[in-house]
């Protein structure tokens, strides 16, 4: 397992998300924060002006996956999400974050 990276086959990837419908007033951020700390992926989530949540996560490809699947399909308990947007999908050589936060 290589120390920097903290994956053992080096495949890093950040994915930049938008998730649409009722997900702001209902702790979205929060638990999007806390399944990222959980999965052991690093990024950022915030509330955008237009009623959305927005963010970015970086990780071992398998457990980005596993959050783009938790944001588009799970999300926090009373949210009720329409859709999820994923952009910007791409390898990285290392992480660019550290921890995940939520941002103003």
């Amino acid at each position: 397992m290589s120390e920097e990276t903290g994956s053992r086959d080096g495949d890093l990837c950040s994915v930049d998300f938008e998730i649409f419908g009722y997900v702001q007033g209902v702790c979205f951020r929060m638990y999007t924060e806390r399944k990222g700390l959980n999965l052991g992926v690093v990024g950022w989530v915030k509330n955008t002006n237009k009623g959305t949540v927005m963010g970015q996560v970086q990780g071992p490809r398998h457990l980005v996956n596993e959050m783009k699947i938790w944001l588009s399909k799970e999300g926090s308990p009373y949210c009720r999400i329409a859709r999820a947007v994923f952009k910007n999908e791409k390898a990285i050589p290392k992480l660019e974050l550290s921890g995940f936060s939520t941002r103003f």
